[in-house]
């Protein structure tokens, strides 16, 4: 039944303390509530959104959060409702003993503004607890000789609650010879005290029991008994008296444990057993820890625990004196604590950021903490500081909170990070001190672009270089760091001779190495103009560029190149003349040579390589012109070959050889009786030239061959059949075959299918006309052309049964010529120097080629060598009165190399004539040498 009431109570004290709670003030950023002890957790105590303007479900985005100093957190916040609610259940005897005014005070801190409010709750008082007497049962014992109105002291109750929860009277039960009388200390506190009403008698009752009760005026009413058994004895009518009513003492917090600071004295003036004084100390209830100790005997009262005034800064201590039959009176020692500075200043980081942008403003929040000191007085007083050289500042805000801030904006490139150290010192004497460590990074922003080295970067590298080699490396540095110092390389697009530069140079997009994507060639460019750009990868990305010269470095790659004399290109061979009247030192001719190349590498000297007659003639070293260096007598020879050597001056050295020929003669005719001599330089190309057209011939050859032996055996085999006819239809008489049936026919084929083939040393100028019908070149005669062709007629057979076959006619004299007349090594006659056919095979091709080349051009009159009509292409330096007039005309002899014929047809049509057996060309074959 009582726990019923009880919790009844506590339900109308809770819906006081809400009507208490929405009485609250704001005022200096400070909001006040009152709230009830012992209410519910999580029962509201006010509206903190409602009453600071916020909306409730921007509590928990704006990070408000409560913020409380060694602690426990009563209070809580609910997101939701933006309402304060409690954390737990609240005891205001336990968090305030004995005050009369019970307030918690803690901080609400706005995240996102860093703004600070105080919140004070005031804990008010229900009446939870019954006052208690220290004992239960009490003893006194009274001389019987106490006269009426004798006071006795009782013990004290004591009720944990205040105000009208506390204690406020004394009750004692009826009784015939004691009365109850209460007196109020000085304090305010209440002592009961029992009164002798009548003398006692104690014959009549030995032992009296009264029953005590104590009561406050809470709602409900609370009480405590106490049961008294008064013994009544004898004679001692005396209490001992303490020698001061109260006693008072100031000891500082560190005095050490087992230190004397008083001694009480009560004297009796009863003697003997009655005299005999004992001390105690009064311990409220409840209270378990002993800071001090009495001694029983003297009175000492000693230390028997370490003092804090951090915790107490006073203790009252209660001090009973009881004499040998029982009396005792009462005394009060008032023990204050003075404050030393033991207690060094302590830090709460309430927020701090471990990181910040380098282009953070001046001003920016790093860190808001709070400082703290136990002590009092100047021991609390506390000044925050950081090293002056940071670029950081403190600043104050209230309830010794503080913030760090920027004073300027940071560089994470002159410092990645700080180490900030802020110390909080007291005023103590001496001073103590602590310190807190802040370790701030400086996170990078993408402020600074790449960097070269150099304004400008130059390099030689040598020509021919290979595909792919680097030619170079540049290298930027970003003080930026990750992704901001990550550097990407590329050349500015750009073109060079009309083609994009990215053909020729390629560079490494990460490293900065450029490689030539291709050979260089100094004669085409000799420098290599660059804009090589530099590209971090920060957002937004930064750039910078250096210009890169590359110098081509000359190579000596190229030869000689030989102007003058220029080789012909028509198969003739260029001819200098030297009269033979000339003067030592006379210029016959000048080389002219040109290098590609520069510098040394295209320095050129002359020099004679080879000569038919070595000393008649020399070469500048630096000039090429090619002059006499002797008188020339009539034994020199009519042509001199000279093989001038032109050579550079690089390394390796590279040269180049031409061949002059050179005429010793006053008169071109002269030189003409002695060029069949002048041959011309043999090219590789050509022979390879020349010996894919005679494989050519040669396999068409295999291939008209074959088609004869087919067409002859398809004749025979018609023949063989028109003989079985024969013999089938009438028994005709067969006529036996000729030894030479069907050459007639075969010379038919072959005057249709002629070959015309002019082969020359220049096998590049050589021609085959193939096929061309031509009666007239054929090598057969007249007669045999005049023949009845037998294979193209097979008819003719069935008609003309016994008419006899002609006889083969007897071979033409045309295939026969005179051993004289078989020029070149098919011949057994050698060529003299005036001789009509040269004795080299090679000399004679060139010299027909030639001859006919001239012939040709001065017929048409469209000779382009320079010389004019007629002059076989030599310079016309030599004079117009060289002509073809003084050439013999070797047309009517052509030699097919590999055969002993000469063609003669051309000069049989060119004199009118048929040709007349092998006799007549034999003499007009001579007539011609001779000629």
């Amino acid at each position: 039944m009582a726990t019923l009431q009880k919790a009844g109570y506590r339900r109308r004290q809770v819906g006081l303390g809400l009507l208490l709670a929405i009485l609250w003030e704001v005022g200096a950023g400070q909001i006040r509530y009152s709230v009830p002890e012992e209410i519910d957790k999580g029962s509201v105590v006010g509206n903190i959104a409602k009453d600071l303007g916020w909306e409730p479900l921007a509590l928990a985005e704006r990070g408000v959060r409560i913020v409380s100093r060694g602690r426990t957190q009563l209070f809580a916040l609910n997101p939701r409702s933006g309402s304060l609610i409690t954390a737990d259940r609240i005891d205001r005897e336990e968090l305030c003993a004995q005050s009369a005014r019970c307030v918690v005070n803690f901080n609400i801190l706005l995240e996102d503004k860093l703004t600070i409010y105080s919140v004070e709750v005031e804990i008010t008082d229900i009446n939870d607890n019954a006052p208690r007497f220290g004992v239960e049962d009490l003893e006194l014992k009274i001389s019987e000789t106490t006269t009426p109105g004798f006071r006795i002291p009782l013990k004290s109750a004591h009720d944990a609650d205040v105000g009208e929860n506390s204690l406020r009277k004394y009750e004692l039960k009826s009784n015939d010879h004691f009365s109850l009388d209460v007196r109020s200390g000085a304090d305010g506190n209440k002592y009961p005290e029992l009164v002798l009403e009548h003398a006692l008698d104690r014959e009549e009752e030995a032992v009296h029991h009264l029953v005590l009760v104590a009561s406050d005026l809470g709602d409900p009413l609370r009480s405590g008994t106490c049961r008294i058994h008064v013994r009544v004895l004898d004679v001692n009518d005396n209490a001992p008296v303490f020698t001061q009513p109260e006693y008072r003492v100031s000891i500082l917090e560190n005095t050490p444990v087992g230190t004397r600071i008083l001694t009480v004295t009560a004297n009796d003036p009863d003697e003997g057993y009655n005299a005999q004084v004992a001390y105690f100390l009064e311990k409220p209830p409840g209270e378990t820890s002993e800071v001090f100790e009495l001694k029983s005997t003297s009175g000492e009262l000693t230390i028997i625990k370490s003092l804090d005034y951090e915790d107490a800064e006073s203790h009252e201590i209660d001090i009973e004196a009881q004499d040998g039959p029982g009396l005792l009176t009462r005394t009060k020692v008032t023990v204050t604590v003075l404050d030393v500075n033991d207690n060094a200043p302590e830090f709460y980081m309430t927020s701090a950021t471990s990181s910040v942008p380098e282009d953070s403003p001046p001003g920016t929040v790093i860190a808001l903490f709070n400082v703290h000191d136990r002590d009092s007085g100047q021991n609390a007083f506390v000044t925050c500081s950081v090293p002056e050289k940071l670029p950081f500042r403190l600043e104050r805000s209230v309830d010794n909170y503080h913030r760090l801030v920027t004073t300027r904006a940071l560089d994470r490139e002159q410092s990645s990070f700080y180490n900030i150290t802020v110390t909080a010192e007291d005023g103590g004497d001496p001073s103590l001190s602590t310190y807190a460590h802040i370790v701030l990074q400086v996170t990078d922003i993408n402020d600074n672009p790449p960097a070269f080295p150099h304004v400008s970067y130059s390099a030689y590298i040598p020509e021919n270089n290979p595909r792919g080699a680097s030619v170079f490396s540049v290298q930027a540095h970003d003080p930026d760091s990750d992704d901001n110092a990550r550097v990407t390389y590329s050349l500015a697009e750009d073109t060079l001779q009309g083609e994009p530069l990215s053909s020729y140079i390629s560079i490494n997009s990460g490293t900065g190495v450029l490689y030539a994507l291709r050979s260089f060639d100094y004669e085409q460019f000799q420098d290599l103009h660059l804009q090589v750009i530099a590209l971090d990868g920060g957002k937004p990305p930064l750039s910078s560029n250096v210009s890169l010269s590359l110098f081509l470095v000359d190579q000596n790659d190229n030869v000689p190149e030989i102007l003058y004399p220029a080789l012909p290109t028509d198969g003739s061979t260029g001819v200098e003349l030297a009269p033979r009247s000339a003067e030592p030192g006379y210029l016959v001719t000048k080389v002219v040579a040109v290098d590609r190349d520069s510098g040394q590498n295209a320095w050129l000297s002359y020099r004679i390589f080879k000569a038919s007659e070595p000393g008649l003639f020399s070469v500048g070293l630096h000039t090429g012109e090619v002059r006499t260096t002797r008188a020339l007598v009539d034994k020199d020879a009519l042509k001199q070959n000279l093989v001038v050597a032109v050579q550079d001056h690089g390394q390796p050295t590279l040269s180049a050889t031409v061949t002059l020929t050179i005429a010793v003669a006053d008169s071109i005719p002269e030189v003409l009786a002695d060029l069949g001599s002048i041959k011309t330089p043999t090219n590789p190309d050509d022979s390879d030239l020349t010996l894919y057209l005679v494989v050519a011939v040669a396999a068409v050859s295999c291939i008209f061959l074959a088609f004869v032996i087919v067409l002859l055996a398809l004749r025979l085999r018609r023949w063989y059949t028109s003989r079985q006819l024969q013999a089938s239809v009438g028994g005709l008489m067969v006529e036996p075959t000729s030894h030479f049936v069907g050459v007639d026919g075969v010379r038919a084929f072959l005057q249709t299918y002629s070959h015309e083939v002019s082969l020359t040393a220049d096998s590049r100028k050589s021609h085959i006309i193939f096929p061309q019908p031509n009666y007239a070149d054929t090598l057969i005669s007249q007669e045999s052309c005049e023949k009845k062709d037998f294979l193209s007629a097979p008819q003719s057979l069935l008609d003309d049964q016994g008419e006899e076959v002609d006889q083969q006619a007897p071979p033409n004299t045309d295939w026969r010529f005179s051993q004289a007349q078989r020029p070149g090594t098919s011949g057994s006659q050698n060529g003299d120097e005036t001789g009509t056919w040269p004795n080299n095979q090679f000399d004679t091709e060139m010299l027909q080629a030639m001859i006919l080349a001239s012939a040709s051009e001065a017929a048409d009159g469209s000779s382009t060598l320079g010389g004019g009509a007629g002059t076989m292409g030599l310079s016309a330096r030599y004079g117009p009165q060289f002509t073809l007039q003084h050439v013999p005309d070797y047309r009517q002899n052509v030699y097919i190399p590999g055969s002993n014929a000469t063609l003669t047809n051309a000069a049989g049509k060119r004199d009118s004539k048929a040709p007349a057996g092998g006799n007549g060309n034999k003499k007009k074959s001579g007539k011609k040498e001779k000629k």
